[in-house]
């Protein structure tokens, strides 16, 4: 029996106060070869994070109910940045439409509107249940503001986790509603440098950004902080708003967009840069002086030119020395 089915049966059963023994199921046809080599590790691991988290559930006495999606809001903490076109979210919703909702979200009684609930996690399984027009499958639970976003953070660990970004956006709204760190790191299951790197990047980076450029899995921490870092200078920040400006931007993949900000930022910055020849009177080159914001660098090409510097290198600090004493007591 497949793993979606016993996960349904598990549901069905805690419906009415008890878990049945899965029987076995009647032979299917194949899916194919094809269909069965796109399963991915990590849609295994959910299912077996979700099939514990049922368990557990119905082992604690928690029901399972239907409820009205229009009567269910979202989390008070946005944990996960919207995707216009999100693959995942799709094929969840082909799912639930084909074999129904195989796991419940988590809810609590909303704190400020009767009959109401706000998700604690789920909301993937709640938006695909308003979308096909069915109840969505949630356990109820009283649950205090921390015990949700610990219950929301905690819950995309053994799933499908956030991206880097998201996981720094997270921390910044946890912090802003007042919640220290100690409840930052439980929430998303790292340690407190962490949350500091975290949170560094959220700072740096205006929030606007961010969500320009999406979840972007693909990029990781030490580039968001070069990112952040870079970002600093009004200058690649001009250049990032610019790129953002463009009639293509939003259409781009999501990595994608970050690697074109970027690319603004490094290939302006290396334009900007004063490279001037050293050549004799003949146009030989011999060298050159590359000034940059940071600094400047002589890279000498001929050998013979090379030994010339170095052997006069002690009259040319005198002449330094000489010129700079003069210009001073001017």
């Amino acid at each position: 029996m497949k793993g979606r089915d016993i996960l349904k049966s598990m549901v069905s059963s805690s419906e009415h106060g008890k878990v049945e023994t899965p029987q076995a199921s009647p032979s299917h046809k194949p899916a194919g070869a094809v269909r069965a080599m796109n399963l991915s590790l990590g849609r295994l691991n959910e299912e077996a994070a979700a099939a514990k988290e049922l368990r557990e559930a119905i082992a604690a006495g928690d029901k399972v109910i239907e409820l009205d999606p229009a009567l269910v809001e979202a989390s008070f903490i946005r944990d996960r940045i919207p995707l216009v076109a999100d693959p995942q979210f799709d094929h969840l919703k082909a799912s639930i439409a084909d074999s129904g909702q195989q796991v419940p979200i988590l809810v609590r009684a909303h704190p400020t509107k009767p009959s109401y609930y706000q998700a604690a996690y789920g909301h993937r399984r709640l938006r695909a249940a308003a979308d096909l027009g069915r109840p969505v499958k949630a356990i109820v639970r009283a649950l205090s503001d921390e015990q949700l976003i610990l219950a929301q953070g905690q819950e995309n660990g053994p799933r499908v986790d956030l991206s880097f970004i998201e996981r720094a956006l997270f921390a910044r709204s946890l912090e802003e509603h007042g919640f220290d760190r100690d409840t930052i790191a439980k929430a998303l299951s790292v340690d407190k440098p962490e949350i500091s790197r975290l949170l560094q990047v959220a700072e740096c980076v205006p929030a606007e950004i961010i969500l320009a450029i999406g979840p972007a899995p693909k990029v990781g921490r030490p580039r968001w902080l070069a990112f952040a870092e870079r970002l600093k200078d009004s200058a690649s920040a001009k250049r990032v708003e610019k790129e953002l400006q463009a009639a293509d931007f939003p259409a781009t993949e999501t990595n994608k967009r970050f690697d074109r900000l970027w690319t603004a930022m490094t290939v302006a910055e290396k334009k900007a840069n004063d490279v001037e020849a050293v050549r004799t009177k003949k146009g030989l080159p011999l060298a050159s002086i590359d000034r940059t914001a940071r600094g400047s660098k002589i890279t000498v090409t001929s050998a013979e030119f090379a030994d010339f510097l170095s052997s006069h290198m002690h009259e040319f600090v005198v002449m330094f020395e000489r010129e700079t004493e003069g210009k001073s007591a001017d």
